[in-house]
């Protein structure tokens, strides 16, 4: 029993370092941040999400994927349908001229609720689907790629491609996806108020909770021998494949686990912001979403998780002091990071902070000790040598 939760929290200061983060998320921000700045926080935890995948993925695996706002946006879409229906009741939309389907496919003419929409009335098929679907796509994805050994840089483009792919679809079929506007006017969930200051509370410890779950089953897998495996297979794959391992196998597997974290936060900031739309599916955001893991550190689950709150935090703050410079200075922070801390904030506390940390723990206070005061009948000491004898 030991042995097991030594490995889900990854030794002792794995186990601090995530209580530190629960405490941080979970007391700090509620108790420091009123209701607007505390949703904004659980929008930045949602992307969290993704940083975390592709440090299994990426920093772990050895797969770079280009393409995560793909699983990001179907998870989105997939928890956006379902609100949507719940909005669209004939009541709710009786001045349309079909009530009871949403409003984007009145405007397109479409007289009925499409056959793929039906299900997404029960939030039990949504809940699943927001994990299946997204991650049937990474298994089709890795399967194509990963057996036939495509690998490195070719398949980053190809998760690029798959990324323009599916946002130029969901534009297309406007109709269907509610275009380039996405999903909007999201209002409950089962008849629960999802816009009101309680109900983003209670969503955004929701969404802290299944965060900190994610990063706890990501430990789990790396304190595994998977783990060893993943890390095996990234420096050094052909070795791991003629050991007799199926290393295409593991790639999927995790490249699946990231997905299926990825869409876990698209469905989340769906429910924290009210609205899903291809702007959050393609090329700019999936890199977005990289630089959130790189700047934490690619080899750090926690590190993930305060890369994607420091850059969101930086593009908040910046474009809201600085709004003609901040794109200059949001890419300057990144240059920055790149080149003086390579391996993003985890690195720099590897390097500096454990040091620090050490230090400042091993100092001890001297004590001034006093010499002892001879004593009255004590004999005189005796010179014990001429330099002693010289006046």
């Amino acid at each position: 029993m030991n042995k097991t939760l030594d490995t889900l929290l990854g030794g002792k200061q794995g186990a601090i370092g995530l209580l530190v983060l629960a405490a941080l998320i979970l007391v700090v921000f509620p108790l420091a941040l009123d209701a607007f700045r505390l949703n904004m926080v659980g929008k930045y935890l949602t992307y969290a999400f993704v940083a975390v995948g592709l440090v299994l993925c990426w920093g772990y695996g050895g797969i770079l994927s280009l393409g995560q706002g793909i699983f990001f946006g179907l998870g989105g879409y997939c928890m956006a349908m379902f609100l949507k229906l719940e909005a669209s009741d004939p009541e709710s939309t009786k001045i349309q001229s079909t009530p009871g389907i949403p409003d984007f496919m009145d405007w397109n003419q479409i007289t009925e609720l499409p056959l793929m929409w039906q299900p997404f009335h029960s939030l039990t098929f949504t809940l699943i689907a927001v994990i299946v679907v997204p991650v049937l796509l990474a298994l089709v994805i890795g399967l194509a790629m990963f057996k036939r050994r495509v690998g490195d840089v070719y398949f980053s483009i190809v998760t690029q491609a798959i990324a323009l792919i599916l946002t130029v679809l969901i534009i297309g079929q406007q109709g269907y996806t509610g275009g380039v506007n996405g999903i909007t006017d999201l209002k409950t969930m089962l008849g629960w108020d999802i816009r009101s200051d309680a109900a983003k509370l209670i969503l955004y410890f929701v969404n802290a909770v299944l965060l900190l779950g994610c990063i706890l089953l990501g430990k789990f897998i790396l304190g595994s021998k998977l783990g060893r495996l993943l890390v095996a297979m990234r420096d050094k794959e052909e070795r791991v494949r003629f050991s007799g391992y199926d290393v295409a196998s593991f790639k999927v597997f995790v490249f699946c686990i990231a997905a299926a974290f990825s869409a876990i936060g698209g469905a989340m900031f769906t429910l924290q912001v009210g609205f899903m739309s291809p702007s959050f599916v393609g090329i700019v955001p999936s890199i977005e979403m990289v630089i959130f893991a790189a700047v934490g550190g690619r080899l750090s689950l926690l590190g993930a998780v305060y890369g994607a709150l420091l850059v969101n935090f930086g593009k908040t703050y910046f474009s809201e002091t600085f709004p003609e410079l901040w794109l200059y200075l949001m890419g300057g922070l990144f240059i920055a990071v790149v080149m003086y801390f390579p391996n993003g904030l985890a690195g720099l506390w590897d390097s500096h902070g454990r040091k620090w940390l050490a230090h400042f723990t091993a100092r001890k206070p001297k004590v001034a000790t006093v010499p002892a005061k001879p004593a009255d009948n004590a004999p005189a000491r005796q010179p014990q040598s001429e330099l002693e004898t010289t006046p």
